[in-house]
């Protein structure tokens, strides 16, 4: 059947994310791929499974129509290098943390060369002994999971510099691990750790004591020796006062997670990959794929019938990278091969509830997402256990011990985070709702350009509401609700993730993971940054009571520093921190060390430019430098001299507290060129005050486009750059 060649447009924020990170590039770097010709590799690549010529010629078009017009997408490691002399291909690896140095420093090793094929890693340290627990080996003391868990994150640190995809890292740490206490505090410090999300696994006898308000043991792993109790309300307390703090630590339901585990038989699950979807046993790996369900609606309904034979396809896709797959141990390959899991996904749901003018948070909007994703389920076993009789199922079925028909795959589904991947489909990423309907960007010569969601425009120009003005408001707002402009129905159907309620959220999360997800749901549960510690201690409870497998919540604000404030007096000003001239003007001294964050800019001949920005404990700028990467060459020392000595007079201001908008100001007047120094600090300090309504944002360091917190990660979505990928 010759594959349907209907041109696929793509959005400029598409474009941008596949030149950035999915085309291959030529020795210079430029993209040498369309994503038609992307496509075709990643559809070849997975099809030369089949041995069978007519067969491979047919999966082959079948593939390429399902990745091209955008109804499935893989994820992104198999975008990236299918086709590639590199070829690994699956995006989620958990691998086992023994209580040895051979052990620690193996699995060191192992995620390091998981990494730098582009994968990310899961780590449970609950085999490790405690902190002062005694070493027979050396007579000594142990020094404890989270000083080992640093040496992981530096090594990530060093790893991720190369390559297109960052390492990413999910550390996870048993409730009733003696360092409990010390592992739920350990992000605090949010410059700690900056590779991993940290997560609780959370037992069900651990909740029963915190319902009881009882105490409950800490067990030394190295012994099985209880050593210590701890009252469960207070140490549940403490996770609460952390999550609501900053997000960290999310909770999982380790319990839940093993009663749902499909292969018993080969052990239990310890930990889960950076985002916390898919739960896998050590040595496991699992590539993803998400149906984009934005293009499945049809005439006012879901179109069921063309929804099953894209789920059919997908499943078969993802068995077959199963088999094309290039693994970068072979510990990994042997384990994976005998449960061939996968994680088929969805994404794209709320653009299909909005095209169905049903509201996200509505018991319609929950019941009809189930029956979505219940569908997605069936459809895939169906196809899973056609596989098994035509190719054989997974390798560790056992009859006697797995009470389910033979399948190809021990598991099927897990909803994934699909930031980069849902930008090129232009749809909501996951089972999430949209961030946001209208949002502000702000370009060179300081104007304000207003992007507005496609579905509200098309919705407000055909209900007759558009207006520029109209939409200027929403996004200065950051929601739709409350303008009497726009009917009452459609403010429901375009509420955004911080316009629905916590308990909404959460209720999604629970039925979306009893209604057809095998492993589990990488979500973000909003919250308000006026939330209180109670209303995070309620949705950790309500997410264990709704069967959830795992939880993170996010009080909107709490991981962005204060709002820039350049108007301290005296009084707040502390002692030794500033020198004041003879005109009475406030200049600050520099202390011995600061945080730093560097960003990736090209200067008007596309070269590469690093900004290096310095930050005081409030995490206002102090200091900025350019670095260039070759900036001893004879041709760049005037470029160079230039750039240094316009970074020195900007930290010059930035010290003596000259208002952020005045620097803003005289470097768009100075600027001659979108790329050049003025225009490049400009852009980035205008991303500083304005990345969202509250305060200062946290910064993407690749584009200095302002990051918002989704699906348990932090992401761009202005150029598709995310600190869990």
């Amino acid at each position: 059947m010759a594959p349907d060649l209907t041109k696929q447009v793509l959005t400029n924020t598409a474009e941008t994310v596949l030149a950035r990170r999915y085309y291959l590039k030529d020795s210079d770097g430029a993209p040498v791929e369309t994503w038609e010709t992307l496509c075709r590799r990643v559809a070849s690549a997975v099809a030369q499974v089949e041995k069978d010529k007519k067969e491979y010629e047919i999966l082959k078009d079948e593939f390429f129509a399902l990745i091209y017009h955008m109804d499935f997408l893989p994820n992104s490691p198999c975008l990236m290098n299918a086709g590639t002399d590199l070829g690994q291909l699956s995006a989620c690896f958990v691998l086992p943390v023994e209580d040895s140095m051979d052990g620690i420093f193996s699995a060191i090793r192992n995620g390091a060369l998981v990494h730098k094929t582009g994968g990310g890693t899961g780590y449970s340290f609950s085999r490790l002994r405690s902190k002062n627990a005694s070493v027979r080996s050396t007579q000594g003391v142990a020094s404890g999971p989270l000083s080992f868990a640093a040496v992981f994150d530096a090594a990530t640190e060093t790893i991720k510099q190369g390559g297109t995809r960052r390492g990413a890292d999910m550390g996870v740490l048993r409730i009733d691990h003696p360092d409990i206490l010390d592992f739920i505090t350990a992000k605090e410090d949010q410059s700690k750790f900056n590779n991993f999300n940290f997560s609780v696994a959370i037992t069900d006898g651990f909740m029963k004591a915190v319902e009881e308000d009882d105490v409950y043991q800490l067990i030394e792993p190295s012994n099985g020796v209880a050593v210590n109790e701890l009252n469960a309300r207070e140490v549940f307390d403490k996770i609460i006062d952390l999550a609501w703090l900053n997000g960290e630590p999310g909770v999982l339901f380790i319990d839940a997670a093993n009663r749902a585990n499909m292969t018993p038989q080969l052990g239990e699950f310890e930990a889960t990959n950076p985002c916390g979807e898919q739960w896998l046993l050590p040595y496991e790996s699992c590539n993803l794929g998400s149906v984009n369900l934005a293009n499945f609606v049809h005439e006012s309904a879901v179109d069921y019938d063309r929804l099953r034979n894209t789920v059919h396809k997908a499943t078969t896709f993802l068995d077959n990278v199963i088999d094309c797959n290039r693994f970068p141990i072979k510990e990994i390959e042997e384990m994976t091969l005998k449960t061939r899991k996968i994680g088929l996904g969805i994404m794209g749901m709320h653009d299909m509830l909005i095209q169905l003018a049903v509201p996200y948070d509505s018991e319609k909007g929950r019941e009809l997402c189930a029956e979505v994703m219940r569908f997605v389920r069936e459809a895939a076993e169906e196809k899973s256990r056609e596989l098994a009789g035509k190719k054989g199922a997974f390798p560790a079925y056992d009859p006697d011990i797995n009470d389910y028909p033979p399948r190809r795959n021990a598991a099927l589904t897990s909803i994934q985070p699909t930031g980069t991947v849902s930008m090129i489909a232009d749809c909501a990423s996951g089972c999430e709702p949209y961030y946001s309907i209208v949002m502000v960007k702000h370009v060179m010569d300081g104007d304000r350009l207003i992007l507005v969601n496609k579905h509200f425009e098309a919705t407000a120009r055909e209900e007759g509401f558009y207006s520029e003005d109209l939409m200027s408001k929403v996004a200065d707002t950051g929601t739709v609700i409350g303008h009497e402009e726009i009917p009452e129905k459609w403010q429901e159907v375009f509420r955004t993730a911080q316009d629905i309620k916590p308990e909404d959220h959460i209720m999604m999360q629970g039925i979306l993971q009893q209604n057809g997800v095998d492993s589990s749901i990488s979500k973000t549960i909003n919250l308000p940054n006026t939330a209180t510690r109670e209303e995070v201690k309620l949705a950790y409870i309500m997410g264990f009571r709704s069967g959830c497998k795992g939880l993170t919540v996010y009080r909107d604000g709490s991981r962005d520093a204060q709002v820039l404030n350049n108007s301290r007096n005296k009084s707040e000003v502390e002692e030794g921190t500033m020198i004041v001239n003879s005109g009475g003007q406030c200049k600050r001294n520099l202390p011995d060390t600061l945080d730093a964050k560097r960003y990736r800019l090209k200067d008007q001949d596309q070269k590469s430019v690093y900004i290096i920005v310095c930050f005081d404990q409030d995490e206002q700028p102090m200091e900025v430098f350019a670095k260039f990467p070759f900036d001893n060459r004879i041709d760049l020392k005037d470029k160079s001299t230039m750039w240094t000595t316009t970074c020195r007079l900007v930290s010059l201001a930035l010290r003596f507290n000259v208002p952020m908008e005045e620097i803003i100001k005289q470097l768009d007047r100075s600027s001659g060129h979108m790329h050049d120094l003025p225009a490049q600090l400009s852009k980035l300090f205008k991303s500083f005050m304005a990345g969202t309504q509250h305060g200062f944002a946290s910064i993407c360091p690749e584009c200095a486009g302002s990051l918002v917190f989704e699906e348990g990660c932090e992401t761009c979505h202005d150029c598709g750059y995310s600190k869990c990928s």
